[in-house]
């Protein structure tokens, strides 16, 4: 078993995979084998299906069936070599809106951190439209100032892209990154070095908890304020996918069904 994990391993590194899709594959392909008991190389597509069947009734999310089918697929059709491809058909996954804070729940998680450091990191990833993983990763190199913008490197699928400083947090920012080399962390831990990124969602639960939002918004949900806030400000969807670094705008069009003004103006005939 371990002889194919390593392989995995290293063909995933080989084609700069994410770390988090490495640990991801790795595991659930560890699993399957051990599911399997023995011969990880021969290609059984009944063994396979009850495997993900199992999954799902110990009560899997659809889109956690998926990493599992995406790590067999690949263990097969790149290790094993398998000489066809697999078809498997994706679970489908239930469409649910994301959660968004409006601009007053926002403002009041803000406030509620009284740690300087805490606070600019949870105002800049919404003002940002940041993910966790890269707030943790900002180097000081990664800022243009004069240019009000940030270079996002390598974040989801290996992709680059630029986003915006907000005007109210430049001054902050400035501050924190005086006496830091370029390839300095903005956000270092009390250590030194990269922040985990499970401490930031602590902070923000924290500060949520602290400003009375009872919505189940995460750590995710500024990012997703961010897109619609924008929307609603007039923003062109394709602007705003550009600063998101999604790939198909039908990704950033999800958000246009949270900003529909005219909509919000409709009052029941009741």
């Amino acid at each position: 078993m371990q002889e194919f994990l390593d392989k995995v391993k290293i063909e995933l590194n080989y084609r700069n995979y994410s770390p988090q899709t490495v640990d991801s594959y790795l595991g659930c392909l560890k699993d399957f084998f051990a599911y399997l008991g023995e011969n990880y190389d021969k290609y059984d597509e009944f063994k396979v299906k009850e495997y993900l069947v199992k999954k799902k009734e110990a009560g899997r999310a659809g889109q956690t069936i998926n990493v599992y089918i995406n790590a067999i697929k690949f263990f097969y059709e790149n290790i094993a070599k398998i000489p066809f491809k697999i078809n498997l058909h994706y679970s489908r996954k239930p469409k649910r809106l994301p959660i968004v804070l409006s601009r007053e729940e926002i403002n009041k998680i803000i406030k509620s951190i009284k740690n300087n450091k805490h606070r600019l990191m949870i105002a800049l990833a919404y003002g940002a439209g940041l993910r966790v993983s890269e707030v943790v990763r900002l180097k000081l190199a990664d800022f243009n100032f004069s240019q009000s913008s940030i270079h996002i490197k390598q974040s989801k699928g290996a992709k680059d892209r630029i986003t915006v400083v907000p005007e109210k947090l430049k001054n902050d920012l400035l501050n924190i990154c005086a006496g830091k080399s370029p390839s300095d962390y903005v956000f270092e831990s009390e250590h030194g070095g990269r922040l985990a990124e499970r401490t930031i969602q602590i902070i923000f639960e924290r500060a949520r908890n602290n400003a009375k939002i009872e919505r189940p918004a995460t750590f995710h949900s500024l990012r997703h304020s961010f897109a619609t806030h924008l929307l609603e400000n007039g923003v062109d969807v394709r602007y705003v996918q550009e600063l998101l670094g999604h790939q198909n705008i039908r990704t950033t069009q999800i958000y246009t069904h949270l900003t529909n003004l005219a909509m919000k103006n409709i009052k029941s005939p009741l």
